[in-house]
């Protein structure tokens, strides 16, 4: 059997890269744990988001939508309504200062999509934490 790879083999591998993947997933999208703390998000600390909360509880996908739309169509980045702005303003931080994600449990999105029932899947490719300075 020397040199030759078996089905048992193969399995263990994937097994331990998935596994790897699983754990490195779920630290980058906050889901290790650690609480976050209230009060902690930039955003706690604002009287107002970039529009009245009661048009951004009912209008926030139409203004990423359309931040979506300009930024692959035009290639315009740099705007007040990017998803990135958002995660930026509201993730709260745990009590050893780490962000957490804005999807995680119980968090600023997933806490009112789950409310809702309406599903969350744009950090299914974008990130979940901060990731300026």
């Amino acid at each position: 059997m020397k040199g030759k790879i078996t089905i048992s083999m193969l399995l263990a591998v994937c097994l331990g890269l998935f596994a790897g993947l699983g754990n490195a997933l779920a630290d980058d999208h906050g889901f290790s744990g650690a609480p976050a703390v209230e009060g902690t998000a930039k955003a706690d600390k604002l009287d107002a988001c970039v529009a009245p909360t009661a048009f951004m509880r009912r209008n926030h996908f139409e203004l990423i939508k359309h931040q979506r739309d300009i930024t692959v169509h035009e290639g315009i980045r740099k705007t007040d309504n990017s998803l990135a702005g958002c995660v930026d303003c509201h993730a709260r931080h745990d009590a050893a200062g780490k962000a957490v994600a804005v999807n995680a449990p119980g968090e600023f999105c997933s806490g009112c999509h789950e409310y809702v029932g309406a599903s969350l899947d744009c950090f299914t490719c974008h990130a979940t934490k901060p990731t300026g300075n």
